[in-house]
């Protein structure tokens, strides 16, 4: 029997890796054998550690996730990747799928991950739709979106200027503009020359 290889990843840097380390060894990875991706998205085609980690991968030894979501978005990209790992003798155990422990080597485990891999899409695809959903019903409504600041034109900054010079503190004129004093002094400066006076 081969060894196991185990994979994790984490889609930001902040994110930790420790839930999927301990699943991993719980489901028997050594702790040597255990390739972690840190910040980078499972849409990625390329992932650093996830290269390494199929790239240890013999014949007989199997390639240990601890979901399907660690592996890739795409049900086709996922299967493919399970019938390469397959046309090297090699399996893919996924130990938190629906509850049970599957494994690619067994025909029962092949056609639950296929099953499982069509879901996972089917469910990336729904959370996408309602994102879309809920940006478009925000913007009919006229809510804010967050993302950048809104920007300001140079009319908006002359007044600010004249507010300044009316004796209103710059702290204050700048904070009613939702900008730093900084940001506000050098978007005077940028205003053309003619229109200062």
């Amino acid at each position: 029997m081969g060894k196991m290889i185990g994979y994790a990843r984490v889609s930001t840097r902040q994110q930790d890796a420790d839930r999927q380390m301990s699943d991993l060894l719980t489901a028997g990875v050594r702790r040597d054998d255990v390739y972690t991706d840190h910040g980078v998205s499972g849409g990625r085609a390329s992932r650093p550690a996830f290269d390494k980690a199929v790239a240890a991968l013999e014949e007989g030894d199997t390639l240990v996730i601890t979901t399907l979501d660690r592996l890739g978005r795409s049900t086709q990209n996922m299967l493919a990747f399970a019938e390469a790992l397959r046309g090297r003798g090699a399996g893919l155990r996924v130990p938190n799928l629906g509850g049970g422990d599957v494994d690619t080597a067994t025909p029962m485990g092949s056609m639950v991950f296929t099953v499982m891999a069509a879901l996972a899409q089917m469910e990336l695809e729904i959370k996408r739709e309602r994102i879309t959903d809920s940006v478009a019903k925000r913007r009919a409504a006229g809510k804010d979106l967050g993302g950048r600041r809104q920007t300001f034109t140079d009319s908006q900054i002359r007044n600010a200027l004249r507010l300044i010079e009316s004796g209103e503190p710059a702290t204050q004129v700048a904070r009613d503009l939702s900008m730093s004093r900084a940001t506000l002094y050098r978007r005077i400066q940028e205003l053309p020359q003619a229109t200062i006076i």
